[in-house]
């Protein structure tokens, strides 16, 4: 949706009058003093930030779906807010839907949502039973390209509303735009995985692990290896942490 302010309204209202007047053979009456008003933009914050005392994932979704606070709003086919367990073990977070997400409103279902789901398998996890699984964005950019920094910054209220509900034990980071976006770094992903990163959320801290896109591995087999170590660091800290009979066996 566009937004005009008073200057824009204004040069709209003067062509429109000039074009009037040529149709007219030319004629043209006294240019008119108008008194516009630049349009009031929705608040980003507002439906996306939300009621921390009645707040829940349905009233984030229904909000994500109806949201124009960035312009690929006007692109998507669907929003994906995301899905899985209400109380979950891990919370994986992806860069944004693709093609195959967009035509659903389902997050990681195509290709590299199925590799994922293979990796979440190999160590207990699933989207069934203990995880939950979101993108930084939640509309497909045009031609899967990188999230802008407005489109990202209009996301991160619904992000950080459904991290405050689902209150994950720990995070995993898919992909270079993810973690970047998360931990508000330009640092390659290759110095941030294979390691734990303390993730600031409300009044505690999440233990967040970084690894290599799904999409990443498929076009190169090289990344699975070190995907791997990511993955079995995961399922270690899950076990210390006296979690591991919440991991599928």
């Amino acid at each position: 949706m566009k937004y005009m302010t008073a200057a824009e309204k204004t040069t709209l209202a003067q062509f429109l009058d000039l074009a009037g007047a040529y149709c007219k053979g030319g004629f043209r009456s006294r240019q008119q003093d108008y008194q516009f008003t630049d349009d009031v933009q929705p608040d980003s914050t507002s439906a996306a930030s939300g009621n921390a005392a009645t707040d829940s994932l349905e009233c984030i979704a229904g909000d994500i779906k109806t949201c124009e606070a960035c312009e690929l709003c006007t692109t998507r086919k669907n929003a994906v807010p995301g899905e899985g367990a209400h109380q979950p073990l891990v919370m994986v977070i992806g860069e944004g839907p693709g093609a195959d997400e967009d035509a659903t409103g389902r997050p990681f279902v195509g290709k590299a949502g199925q590799l994922l789901d293979k990796m979440l398998a190999a160590i207990g996890l699933s989207r069934e039973n203990n995880c939950f699984i979101a993108n930084v964005i939640k509309c497909r950019p045009p031609g899967n390209r990188d999230p802008q920094p407005a489109e990202t910054a209009a996301c991160a209220a619904f992000l950080k509303r459904q991290i405050a509900i689902l209150e994950p034990r720990f995070i995993l980071s898919a992909g270079r735009v993810s973690v970047q976006t998360l931990l508000s770094t330009g640092e390659p992903i290759g110095k941030l995985r294979g390691k734990f990163i303390d993730f600031p959320a409300a009044d505690r801290v999440i233990p967040l692990i970084a690894t290599y896109h799904p999409s990443a591995l498929l076009r190169n087999e090289d990344l699975k290896r070190p995907a791997w170590e990511d993955l079995k660091l995961l399922r270690t800290a899950i076990t210390e942490a006296d979690l591991g009979d919440r991991l599928l066996q």
